[in-house]
């Protein structure tokens, strides 16, 4: 395989664990992006669009040829609204509350650019979460766990007890899809702990 550096668009220590897993060597350049949602923009558009301008604002820093990056974006999305991250205890609250009892849907949008080529993937993942009363919200609030995570929950933590049930991908619910990711760094060369010879 060919070496390539890989710069991680993102800040996000989920997604530096999820990467490390496959054994990729990176270094993690954050980007600093508008992420205001368009009028119109539907979730798999709008989450798309982010992890795409993460991926080209941190390309457009480097000069290297072989440097890749990736970039991912992740919502949850309940009844076409997008959830993202809680902004104070009440609007972390009011979010728990929607996603009480009902199935709801994570997003994750992963792409890497490498030169001028640039390759999406876009995942969804359904989550249904038990009933859950104020105090136990109340509780979870009270811990440092909702507060960097659409949805205003980490399904890896303690709200791993509100899931019912899951189907798709659940390292996309926590932020990176496991599958689609090692696939898009073997389209481009990207060595990992998986990665066989050029077959």
């Amino acid at each position: 395989m060919i070496a390539a550096d890989l710069v991680l668009a993102s800040a996000s220590p989920r997604r530096r664990e999820l990467l490390e897993q496959l054994g990729v060597r990176f270094t993690c350049d954050p980007a600093d992006i508008d992420e205001s949602r368009r009028p119109g923009e539907t979730p798999a558009v709008y989450v798309e669009r982010m992890a795409r301008e993460k991926a080209s604002r941190v390309a457009s820093r480097y000069t290297e040829v072989d440097r890749a990056v990736l970039a991912a974006d992740t919502v949850v999305v309940l009844d076409d609204e997008v959830l993202g991250k809680p902004v104070d205890h009440f609007d972390g609250l009011a979010m728990l509350a929607m996603l009480s009892g009902r199935s709801h849907l994570v997003l994750t949008a992963v792409c890497l650019q490498r030169g001028d080529r640039t390759s999406c993937e876009l995942v969804a993942t359904d989550v249904e979460f038990i009933q859950l009363t104020r105090a136990l919200c109340e509780a979870y609030l009270a811990t440092d766990e909702p507060w960097d995570k659409a949805g205003s929950y980490g399904i890896q933590g303690l709200a791993g007890a509100f899931v019912r049930s899951i189907r798709g991908s659940y390292s996309n619910v926590v932020g990176l899809p496991l599958c689609e990711t090692w696939q898009l760094l073997r389209a481009n060369h990207i060595a990992t702990s998986l990665m066989p010879a050029d077959d």
